[in-house]
C-alpha cells in the first residue's frame, strides 16, 4: 500500500499532508487554558485561569481565589487544605503538596493502603497558603505547612520547606532568601500609571 502511495502521490504533496496530519494532532493533545473557575465555596472566579492538565487532589479542601493562574502539568494537593489568593500565577510543574507519605510507607509496609489518610502515623498533614500576588516559577515544589506571604517570589525549580516572608524571593533546595521583590519592582515604578495599580494592592497587605 505504501508503493502505491509513494508511486501516485508525488513527495511533496505527501509531506504537506503528513505536517497537516501532525498539526491536527498536535491541536488535539495540546494542553489547553480553562478561564473560570468555581470554587469549592460555589464562588465563580471568572478571571481565573487553570490548565486543564492540572491535577486536583482533594478539591473540596482548594480554595483559589480570582485572577490566579496556573499553568500546565502541575499538582494542587488538597489534603491538609490549600489556599491559592488573589492574582498568583504558578508556573509548570509545580507541586503543591499538603501531605507526605514518606514515613508511613515503611511503617505500614503492605498495611499501608488499610488505613485512612487522616489516622495513618508518620503521614504529615498541614495547610499550605499561598498569598496575593505570588509567582511560582516552573517546576517548584511548595511542601506541607509552607506559608507564602503576599508579592513573593519563589524561584524556578526551589523546594520550599518553610515559610515565606511577604515580598521575599527564595530560590535553591532547601530554598533560602535571595532577594525581596520590593527592591525588584522599584525600577519600573517610576511610571505614575504602574506605581497606582500597584498601590492598590501593596499598600494593603
Amino acid at each position: 500500500m505504501k508503493a502505491i502511495v509513494r508511486a501516485l502521490v508525488p513527495l511533496e504533496t505527501r509531506r504537506l499532508l503528513r505536517w497537516k496530519v501532525h498539526q491536527a494532532i498536535r491541536k488535539l493533545k495540546a494542553p489547553r487554558m480553562l478561564v473560570g473557575y468555581r470554587d469549592p465555596s460555589g464562588a465563580w472566579r471568572q478571571r481565573t485561569r487553570i490548565s486543564d492538565t492540572v491535577f486536583f487532589y482533594h478539591p473540596e479542601r482548594i480554595t483559589i481565589a480570582d485572577n490566579v493562574f496556573v499553568w500546565h502539568y502541575s499538582i494542587l494537593d488538597g489534603t491538609g487544605g490549600l489556599t491559592i489568593g488573589d492574582g498568583a500565577q504558578i508556573g509548570a510543574w509545580v507541586g503543591l503538596f499538603t501531605h507526605s507519605s514518606h514515613i508511613a510507607i515503611r511503617i505500614y509496609g503492605d498495611h499501608y493502603q488499610e488505613v485512612f489518610e487522616t489516622q495513618k502515623q508518620g503521614y504529615p498533614i498541614a495547610p499550605v497558603t499561598v498569598g496575593r500576588y505570588v509567582f511560582i516559577g516552573a517546576g517548584a515544589k511548595i511542601l506541607p505547612g509552607v506559608n507564602i506571604g503576599d508579592g513573593a517570589l519563589v524561584s524556578a525549580g526551589a523546594i520550599v520547606a518553610k515559610s515565606v516572608e511577604p515580598f521575599q524571593i527564595v530560590g535553591g533546595n532547601p530554598a533560602s532568601v535571595i532577594g525581596d521583590t520590593r527592591k525588584l519592582d522599584a525600577r519600573y515604578l517610576r511610571d505614575e500609571q504602574l506605581r497606582r495599580w500597584y498601590n492598590e494592592w501593596h499598600d494593603n497587605s
